[in-house]
């Protein structure tokens, strides 16, 4: 079943670095919303958000799938 939640699992005072060090995968959704995770990585993900003109909740929700998948076992 489809986890649903009410809150975000990703802080939107994170950083961009900070968010691809926890969830490398995250650089697909980055390059979706064109977030610049680069140059402008050191921005909270809500200033980056505003700053590269994609909606922040939309980008959340993407970021969300990703967190929620299962990670490759080694």
């Amino acid at each position: 079943m489809p986890k649903t939640n009410e809150f975000p699992t990703i802080d939107t005072a994170a950083t961009v670095n900070e968010i691809l060090a926890q969830h490398p995968a995250a650089v697909s959704a980055f390059n979706t919303f064109g977030i610049d995770a680069c140059c402008g990585g050191d921005a909270s993900l809500a200033e980056a958000a505003r700053r590269d003109g994609a909606d922040l909740g939309a980008l959340i929700a993407a970021l969300d799938r990703i967190i929620d998948q299962p990670r490759p076992s080694r």
